[in-house]
């Protein structure tokens, strides 16, 4: 096992969509563990590491609100917009005639204390020690630098994410001595090496905790 962090990821929105509600946005009832392991990776990620979910902690009550707005139905093909402009036309599409409305449940007020660790891959040169890159990780952190904005499951939800070390009063879970809750069957991550998989694990949230790293020895396709 790598080097391990804790971070504190909060922000006034959130959108971790059901894949089995085709048409309306729906949301989890709390970030899944690939959602969680993409806010680290937006903060810092090479080829040489990987990192990996092994507790969240749910801080704030789970609340749902709704929202409709106008979408297009489609988007434009990469391919057919990169030939019109090497033709030197015009690239554009009539939202008017692929306009439809969509409704989005999305979370309220989310915070959540997200514990990971790293481990080197394949493509770890020498000089990729785990020490290396965990002082990165730790540098950049501390200083709020990041790749791209996290986000929580959609790009207009931005979220804030900061470390927390040692000696820092860690804040305490809205579902502290709650018991266990039962949050069904979640995504895990999605596995690009088998033509990108689905993975599944039955959540099971105790005292505001989902232990994943012993979810990870569930996990069903």
């Amino acid at each position: 096992m790598g080097y391990g962090i804790k971070v504190l990821a909060q922000g006034p929105r959130a959108c971790f969509t059901r894949p089995e509600m085709k048409a309306e946005r729906v949301s989890y009832d709390v970030i899944t563990p690939s959602a969680a392991r993409g806010l680290i990776e937006a903060v810092y990620w090479k080829p040489a590491i990987r990192w990996h979910i092994d507790r969240i902690e749910v801080l704030n009550e789970i609340r749902f609100d709704t929202f409709r707005r106008n979408e297009l139905g489609g988007k434009l093909s990469y391919r057919n917009a990169k030939a019109a402009m090497e033709r030197g036309e015009e690239v554009w599409t009539a939202a008017n005639d692929d306009r439809q409305q969509r409704a989005t449940m999305y979370l309220k007020d989310v915070a959540y204390l997200i514990d990971a660790h790293f481990t080197l891959t394949e493509q770890a040169g020498e000089d990729d020690t785990v020490e290396k890159h965990y002082n990165i990780a730790l540098r950049r952190l501390r200083k709020g630098q990041c790749f791209n904005q996290p986000y929580f499951g959609c790009r207009e939800f931005p979220a804030d994410v900061s470390i927390v070390e040692g000696a820092e009063e860690r804040p305490v879970s809205f579902y502290a001595g709650s018991g266990e809750r039962d949050l069904g069957f979640m995504l895990y991550d999605i596995d690009f090496d088998h033509d990108m998989e689905p993975q599944f694990f039955r959540a099971s949230m105790r005292d505001g905790v989902i232990d994943v790293a012993r979810a990870r020895e569930a996990v069903v396709r």
